[in-house]
């Protein structure tokens, strides 16, 4: 039962209640009586586990965000012919009617920065500012044909994570907690962290939208406390603050009864979360409990926020329970000066990146856990250069053709999927548009991307919106 239904049925026994004047004595008795033998209301748990359409691989998602659009030319997709052309424009048959934001059509051809080699017996080929991902190339599953509908960072980001470009939607993450429910008692079910300088798409990326607000992510600060206002202000001790917290939610569950307003129980759950959060916060956030070896293994030096302490973290936080897990890596909008762009950021995330998939797996969690990586579109194969923005040997924003890469949960390990023409500019083989792989993730956690609906503004709504595919070739 959804909150959808859960409220026509607080509305319809409130309506039975008041109109049927039929034995209405007899239930207030019984209800009395029942309120002096100490009985509670216990209102129904919109996270309580729940199962999904089939039996799928994933119980839990970890998705590694790489805003601003990594080059996958840089990385993952190998253009030798790029060499051939580099300073003169592509054919303008290969560009069409494409327009972009800071460059023309006609700009210079940039050619591979870095090189490439094969890894594993998948022969996964991978940039040499991958050497860590190259160590686990047997895991992974590369997407070498992903394709957007979006152009600009912000309404990219969104379509990527919501399905849809503009805010209002509810986020993946919403969706997924809106169909499992939540494992975690101490600690919220769906966490965002970021670890970069700012996100085009905001809060909306990890927004319940009209789903109601107990599937929204909670985020977790970097530094200090993890969630601001955890601890009690001075004068406040544990008693008092559980007398006044039981106070409001006697008060809460009275309305909740009375008019069934989901986001009440909202508040209810809410409430109580902080109140455990209190404890299980700091426990999550003290890594003094982690060998020298896992540390090691991750690059993370303890209290220092950085891309790889959050991604221990969320190892942390699928051990207890923690159902979806946002990391958005800022930074990636290569403009001007890509070589230095891609390094510095595969620096900061490849280690840790390897090292999750590497610990999920020698701890017996990556087959129940999905871990994604990707951006919101890839970069041109025409080089930037900007004079009056100070930009030189950048790549623009692509949306026709980019990389991502998957691990664990129901995922197929060792392949690459789809590819791109020798430029790199547009897909040849087995496209995957965004709403294919938002059916693929859904599928693996056992959704029918075309069933797990919510009834709004007076239709169902879903995450792929009317489009997606499942991608057979990604699912093991």
């Amino acid at each position: 039962m959804n909150i959808h239904q859960l409220r026509a049925e607080f509305l319809s026994r409130r309506h039975f209640l008041k109109d049927c004047g039929i034995g209405l004595g007899k239930i207030a008795l019984a209800s009395l009586l029942a309120n002096q033998a100490g009985a509670a209301i216990v209102p129904p748990n919109p996270l309580a586990p729940k199962k999904p359409h089939f039996a799928g691989k994933a119980k839990r998602v970890i998705h590694l965000f790489m805003a601003g659009a990594p080059s996958q030319l840089e990385m993952f997709d190998n253009k030798p012919e790029l060499t051939k052309l580099a300073g003169k424009p592509l054919p303008p048959s290969v560009i069409g009617g494409q327009r972009y934001a800071f460059i023309r059509p006609d700009a210079a051809v940039l050619g591979p920065v870095f090189k490439f080699a094969k890894h594993g017996q998948s022969g996964a080929e991978l940039s040499e500012v991958l050497p860590h991902l190259a160590k686990v190339a047997d895991e992974i599953s590369i997407v070498r044909s992903m394709k957007t509908d979006q152009f600009n960072h912000a309404p990219a980001q969104l379509f990527f994570n919501t399905g849809f470009p503009v805010p209002g939607r509810p986020s993946l993450g919403s969706w997924v907690l809106y169909g499992l429910g939540s494992e975690a008692e101490d600690l919220p079910a769906f966490v965002v962290m970021s670890t970069g300088s700012g996100l085009s798409g905001g809060s909306s990326l990890w927004s319940s939208g009209f789903l109601p607000t107990v599937y929204t992510g909670t985020r977790l600060r970097s530094q200090g406390d993890p969630i601001l206002n955890v601890r009690n202000p001075d004068g406040v001790d544990a008693k008092l603050q559980r007398d006044s917290l039981d106070l409001i939610r006697a008060m809460n569950e009275r309305r909740l009864g009375e008019v069934g307003d989901p986001e009440i129980a909202t508040r209810i759950a809410n409430y109580e979360m902080a109140f455990r959060l209190q404890t299980s916060a700091p426990e999550l956030m003290d890594l003094k409990s982690e060998s020298k070896e896992t540390l090691a293994l991750y690059g993370c030096e303890p209290e220092k926020p950085s891309f790889a302490r959050a991604c221990l973290l969320a190892r942390r936080m699928i051990e207890r329970g923690v159902r979806f897990i946002n990391i958005y890596h800022e930074g990636w909008d290569a403009h001007s000066d890509v070589a230095g762009n891609v390094r510095g950021n595969c620096q900061k995330t490849d280690q840790a990146s390897a090292a999750l998939v590497m610990d999920l797996k020698q701890r017996g969690l990556l087959d129940d856990t999905l871990v994604i990586w990707g951006g919101e579109f890839g970069r041109t194969p025409m080089v930037e250069t900007n004079t009056a923005l100070g930009r030189s040997l950048g790549r623009d924003h692509h949306p026709q053709a980019f990389t991502m890469w998957l691990a664990g949960g129901g995922i197929k390990k060792g392949t690459t999927i789809g590819a791109t023409d020798d430029l790199g500019f547009h897909v040849v083989e087995d496209p995957v548009h965004i709403h294919d792989m938002q059916a693929t993730i859904l599928h693996a956690l056992g959704f029918d991307h075309e069933k797990l609906t919510y009834h709004h503004a007076g239709r169902d709504f879903r995450l792929t919106d009317v489009h997606g595919h499942v991608v057979k070739g990604l699912l093991a």
